[in-house]
Parts: structure tokens; C-alpha cells; sequence
């Protein structure tokens, strides 16, 4: 191989000298590839400035075709004048360079972020939790300004109650949490989530360490991989005297009217006496006086199950005065079932008519089974104590008659135990009963927001808050509203007004699609409402939103204590005008008596008022009130139910009568569609089942009373068509 080609190239780049070179020459070169070198380590190292492409700098290997043509005197200079353009040439090439190599600045800050995670469940006790917080607020108090601090207290679950801040204004709990458990994994990943990113960050957990529930580890190897630290303040309690109700066995295999034996065992950590009780469904069946030992003991005590049904029972130990420190975990739980004939619950409206089960209740009683009737308020709250039924029955029942633990119940008792579900229709139930995103809405065939129809008249909901002066009121402020939109469709309209801390009057968010919750939640999250001085603003400001929106129906509700000015005469005749209802909450007034304006604003306007003695009842004030935009999903007309869907509840029918009326409501995409509504909403379902977990629901939107179903009470299949919809969704069928 010749390298002919080569040395003649080599020779083009660096030709013959035009003068002789000295070894001082390759100083110039040498000195800057140094100074530059060095410059770059220097700045590295001091984390003054970092290059994102440090491979750039190779382009430096031009330098030394630079200098050779320098020094050989291919340069055209001499002397001072040819030093100094070698120097101003090579640092060209060196700022370009430093440029190719994409120079990034680099600040630093010894500002910390610290959020304090306070363990606050039951196993702590009250004295040491209040040494906890006494020496987390010491301990903030001696914080440098620029640092950060927050608080994140957790027990079952976790909350935010102060986000990190320079300040930290704490001074006692406006948020809640499960205080039946610990779930440290829970806390620390809540707490690394409120870290900053720009900052650094730490965590102070105070804790005894005892975690009931989640995967420590998973969230040890999250802290780990986001280089965030944990301090542990451990929190020590001595107990000399405890004693505790270990575990609560019960017969696996139980027969009626046969006795038999439940084990308590105990377990204390030193040797005591007192009495043990077992308690059936809520009622005292055994009472018994015991002496333990240090360790664990065991005692028994008798069973007599009478009939078929569902038997909670519950074991406490009493101990005698001195010898227990905590009373938390007295106690266990167990529970027994006893099949027996088809039981059905039918829940009833505490505030409705009777005429609205009357006649379906009777023609269920015909079919051999046995019916339960109660209100909605008895409903049980625990899906267990629903298990002795097959089914359960809603008639026009609205969603505020059952709190959310009884509606969480009903759901979970059709998906993990088989029970079945049943919607009957009427003027409270489905959407206008507030049944949108609800876990009773999930179990069910159909859905309450409307998709099909072309033209469905929507709602506006303004809402002012004036929630500042009653314990927690913010707290509850921002779960109200939160749960007045859920009731709402997802085309409805709904915004938010408060005085803020700033002293000016402000939409938290202005009139929203409710579908659109995910955006207006952080909005709701983050709104302060300070002390109103006056609702003409506030007012005013609803009435112009209101007035522009093109909603069919519009309603303001306001909820305050009552000291802002009123209203003149004049915005409320604009609100007449405009048709906008207004309904009045006064919560915890000065002097706790109703106030006048309040219920004139609402008596003029065709609104509401409330004056409610517990701030509990807020949510279902706020749930009602929501549900006056939904009264355009009833249908007052009069048609022939359509057959759809080949179903085992016609078996036998080959026409029904006509209906009167039916809500409206949209056909989820698993459900069976067997009877459908009117011919301009043929797509809206009157009858729609379907399987839910290992149970199964069914929804029928018209009534099957002397209302919109007349015609079907009178009905010589009426009692069969009960039967076979009873049997369809019937666990025991």
C-alpha cells in the first residue's frame, strides 16, 4: 500500500516552513490547550457550568494546524502583531468550540424542603402524639426563613395538611383520616409527591413503626431511586397494662337452631381479670368474668343461632380498672350466614309516598319469598349485612336517602357476594335522584349522563361560598361542591365564587362542563374563601355568568353564616327575571337562629331554605339541590314499551301495557336492552339487565305504581313479570 496519497495531503495542510522554528514556538499552542483544559476541569468541578456535550471539545485538535501555520510563517506577521492574532484566532476556536459542547449554568441552593409524616392512628394514644407535635413545632420554629416545611399525617390512609411553605401555620387537624390502621408505605410516597423537584428534600417520619397494611419496601426503593432522605423520630410508649382481644373464632359449618361455641383468644402482657361480652347484630347474648394470664388465653362462649339469616358478632374484654392502657383494640369481629328461603330488601324513600311500593311490594310477597320493606335510612352499611337477601330493591329512591358507605355497600354486595340489584323509576330516582357517579350507578345496567339523545336541555349551577367561620367550613366547602357536581351531567354547566384572601370577590372556576372534573378539581383543591363582607358582588357576578350561559335550567345556591349585606331589591329582581332559582344554606349563624333575608331570597326566587344544626348534613343539602337540573331527564309521556333484547322476564308475555312516564338514561355497552323507552328515545332503555361482578342488576326507569305504571299495576301479568324479574336477578335462583 503506497502513502504517496497521503504524505502529499499531509504536505497541503502542513507545508514546508518558510523560516526555522525554535522549540519556544509550541509554547503559545501549549499554554492555551492548558489554560483552556484547566478552565473546563474547574468550572466542572466548582459546578459553576456544566457542557451537555463535552465530545465537542475534540474539534480542538484543529489548534495545531493553526499554530503550524503560524509558526512556519505562512501567517504574513511577524513579531507581537502574528502572537496576538495566533492568540485572538485560537480563542475563536475555543468559544465556538465551547459552544458545540452546549455550556449549561449551573445554580445552587442550600434551600431545603422538609415535610414532617405525623403517624396519627389509634396505636399512638394521645400522650404521644402530642409530644410528637410538640417537637415537630419546635423544631419548625427553628427552621432557617428560605426552607420549606409541610405536613402530611397519615393512619389507614394519608392527607396533605400543609402543603411545604416558608410559613407553617399549623394549629390543629381540619383534615381526616382512617385512625383504624397504618399504612407507612402510603405516607411516604404521599409525602415524596409534595416534595418539590427543584429543591432538596427530606422527610421526618414520627411513627411507632407499626404498620397494619401496605409494602414498606416498594416505597423505600422510590425514595432510594429519587435520592430523598428519611429521618426517624420514633415514637415510644410504655404500656405496663394491656390487654387485647386477639382474634374471635366461630364455627366454619352452622346449623339452625343447634348450639355452639365461640373462641376468644386474648392475648395481655401481664396477668389480669374482667369480664368478656359477646354481642349479636348490635345485642348483648353472652356476658362472662374471666382472669387471664401474661400471653395469650383462650376462653369460650356459647352460640345458639335461632333461623336462617346473617349473625354479627362481636367480642369485647372488659377489663377491671388499671389493667388496660388501650381500649382501640378490645375487640373482634367475626360473622356467620345461614341460607335459608329468597329474602328481598326493598328500600323505600323516607320522604316519599307509599303508593310508590304498594302494589309492587305486594305482588313480590306473591311469589314465596320473604319481603323486608325500610326506609333507605336503615339501608345496612356493610356488604356483609346484606348477604342473608338475594336481592335488593331501590323504588324511586333518591341518592342523598343513603350515605356513601351505604351505597358502597350495595355495590360491593352485588359484585363480590351475588346479591342482586333492582332500580324501580320515578320522579327521585336515576339522574334526577343524584345517582350520577355514584358506586350504586356502576353496579347498574345503565348510566345516568344522556349520550344518545340529540337534544338534551342542560343545567347551569353557580355556587358562593362563604364557609370561613365554622370548624372546618373550607374543608367542607370544597367537599360540597365536589360532590354537587358528581350529581351533575357531563354537559351541565357549574362554577364556583368566594371571597379570597386577597379581599376581592373571584370565580374559583367559572361555568365548566361538569364532565370536565378532572380540571376543576385541583381549582376546588386549591380555593381559600375568606370572611364575605357583602353578597352584592358575589351576586352579581353569578347573575351576568348565569345569564349568558344558554342552559335551559339555572340555579345559584349559596351557603354562608349569614353576615354579609343582603342583596338590594333590584339584583333580585334581576334574578326573578332572569328565571335563576335561588336556594339559601345558613350554616352556624351568630346567635345560631335562622336569618330572615335568607328564606325571602329563596321564597322569592323559587329556591330553598335551609337551616341545618350539622355541618354532616351538608353534602345531601348540596346533592339535593344539584338534582333540580336533572328534571329534564323526565319524560312525562305516554307510549308502548318496545321488546328488544331476548329475555327469560317475558317468557309468557307477549305484549305489555302502556306507561306513563320514564326517565331517561343511557344503555351501558355489556347490558341486555329487553323493553325499550319512547319512540323519540327508542335508544334510552325502560328495562335493562345485566351480570355485575358474580351478581346482577337490573334497572326499570318508569314506576311500577299508580303513577306512570297505572296501567301496569292493573295488569293480569303484573305479579308474574315481577316474579320472573325478581328471579332473574336473584342470587338464589
Amino acid at each position: 500500500m503506497s502513502f504517496t496519497p497521503f504524505l502529499r495531503a499531509l504536505r497541503v495542510l502542513f507545508p514546508e516552513p518558510r523560516r526555522a522554528l525554535s522549540r519556544l514556538a509550541v509554547v503559545p499552542l501549549a499554554a492555551f490547550l492548558l489554560v483552556v483544559a484547566v478552565a473546563v476541569v474547574v468550572l466542572e468541578r466548582m459546578q459553576l457550568v456544566r457542557f451537555a456535550a463535552p465530545w465537542a471539545f475534540a474539534w480542538l485538535a484543529v489548534t495545531p494546524w493553526i499554530w503550524w501555520l503560524h509558526a512556519a510563517g505562512w501567517g504574513g506577521l511577524h513579531g507581537a502583531r502574528a502572537v496576538l492574532a495566533l492568540l485572538v484566532r485560537l480563542l475563536l476556536i475555543a468559544t465556538l468550540v465551547a459552544a458545540l459542547a452546549e455550556p449549561r449554568s449551573v445554580r445552587t441552593s442550600d434551600d431545603l424542603c422538609l415535610v414532617y409524616c405525623l403517624d396519627a392512628s389509634d396505636s399512638i394514644g394521645d400522650g404521644a402524639s402530642g409530644q410528637a407535635r410538640q417537637w415537630m413545632l419546635e423544631t419548625v420554629g427553628a427552621k432557617p426563613k428560605q426552607d420549606q416545611a409541610g405536613l402530611v399525617i397519615f393512619g389507614r390512609d394519608a392527607a396533605v395538611e400543609l402543603p411545604p411553605s416558608h410559613a407553617f401555620p399549623f394549629q390543629t387537624f381540619t383534615t381526616r383520616v382512617a385512625h383504624d390502621g397504618t399504612d407507612i408505605e402510603k405516607a411516604l410516597m404521599l409525602s415524596a409527591a409534595v416534595l418539590p423537584d427543584d429543591r432538596p428534600g427530606r422527610i421526618v417520619l414520627i411513627s411507632d413503626g407499626v404498620a397494619t397494611q401496605g409494602n414498606l419496601e416498594r416505597a423505600l426503593d422510590e425514595l432510594v431511586r429519587r435520592n430523598i432522605a428519611v429521618d426517624v423520630l420514633p415514637v415510644q410508649y410504655d404500656h405496663d397494662q394491656e390487654v387485647w382481644v386477639e382474634k374471635l373464632e366461630l364455627p366454619r359449618q352452622v346449623r339452625p337452631g343447634e348450639t355452639y361455641e365461640a373462641a376468644v383468644v386474648l392475648g395481655s402482657l401481664q396477668g389480669g381479670n374482667g369480664e368478656l361480652v359477646l354481642r349479636e347484630n348490635g345485642k348483648e347474648t353472652a356476658r362472662q368474668k374471666i382472669a387471664y394470664h401474661a400471653g395469650k388465653s383462650r376462653f369460650t362462649l356459647p352460640l345458639y343461632l335461632r333461623g336462617p339469616g346473617y349473625y354479627e358478632y362481636v367480642a369485647t374484654i372488659e377489663p377491671a380498672p388499671g389493667m388496660d392502657s388501650l381500649a382501640e383494640n378490645n375487640s373482634a369481629m367475626g360473622s356467620l350466614y345461614l341460607e335459608g328461603e329468597g329474602r328481598v330488601l326493598v328500600l323505600t324513600d323516607p320522604d316519599g309516598d307509599q303508593a310508590d311500593s304498594i302494589s309492587l311490594v305486594r305482588a313480590m310477597r306473591q311469589t314465596n319469598r320473604l319481603i323486608e320493606v325500610k326506609s333507605a335510612f336503615d339501608c345496612p352499611d356493610d356488604e356483609l349485612a346484606l348477604r342473608p337477601y338475594d336481592s335488593v330493591a331501590l323504588v324511586n329512591v333518591p341518592a342523598d336517602a343513603l350515605n356513601a358507605a351505604q351505597q358502597q355497600a350495595l355495590h360491593d354486595a352485588v359484585y363480590n357476594l351475588g346479591v342482586g340489584l333492582l332500580m324501580v323509576g320515578g320522579k327521585n330516582s336515576y339522574g334526577p335522584g343524584g345517582w350520577n357517579h355514584t358506586p350504586v350507578e356502576e353496579a347498574l345496567p345503565v348510566s345516568m349522563d344522556i349520550t344518545q339523545r340529540k337534544i338534551m336541555p342542560k343545567g347551569a349551577l353557580a355556587i358562593i361560598l362563604h364557609t370561613c367561620e365554622f370548624g372546618d367550613g373550607n374543608t367542607w366547602a370544597k367537599r360540597i361542591t365536589k360532590q354537587a357536581i358528581r350529581v351533575l351531567g357531563a354537559r351541565d354547566e357549574v362554577g364556583a365564587i368566594d371571597y379570597d384572601q386577597t379581599g376581592s370577590d373571584k370565580w374559583i372556576f367559572p361555568l365548566t362542563p361538569a364532565g370536565q372534573y378532572d380540571q376543576i378539581e385541583p381549582m376546588i383543591e386549591s380555593a381559600a374563601p375568606a370572611d364575605m363582607p357583602s353578597f352584592v358582588s358575589t351576586m352579581t357576578m353569578a347573575l351576568k355568568g348565569l345569564t349568558a350561559s344558554d342552559a335551559a335550567t339555572k340555579h345559584l345556591i349559596i351557603i354562608s353564616d349569614g353576615d354579609p349585606s343582603p342583596p338590594p331589591p333590584t339584583l333580585m329582581d334581576a334574578f326573578i327575571q332572569a328565571k335563576i332559582s335561588v336556594s339559601v344554606v345558613t350554616v352556624f349563624p351568630h346567635g345560631n337562629t335562622e336569618v330572615p333575608g335568607f328564606r325571602a331570597i329563596a321564597n322569592a326566587t323559587g329556591g330553598r331554605a335551609y337551616f341545618p344544626q350539622d355541618a354532616s348534613r351538608l353534602p345531601a343539602i348540596f346533592i339535593k339541590e344539584a338534582k333540580t337540573l336533572k328534571r329534564s331527564q323526565i319524560q312525562n309521556v305516554t307510549f308502548t314499551p318496545k321488546a328488544g333484547f331476548p329475555s327469560a322476564i317475558l317468557k309468557g308475555i307477549s305484549a305489555v301495557p302502556p306507561l306513563h312516564g320514564y326517565v331517561l338514561t343511557t344503555l351501558k355497552g355489556r347490558a341486555q336492552g329487553i323493553l325499550s323507552g319512547a319512540p323519540q328515545d327508542e335508544d334510552s332503555p325502560l328495562l335493562a339487565t345485566w351480570r355485575y361482578g358474580v351478581g346482577a342488576a337490573a334497572a326499570f326507569t318508569a314506576d311500577l305504581a299508580p303513577n306512570w305504571g297505572v296501567d301496569w299495576v292493573q295488569w293480569n301479568r303484573y305479579q308474574a313479570f315481577v316474579e320472573l324479574l325478581l328471579k332473574a336477578i336473584g342470587r338464589g335462583e
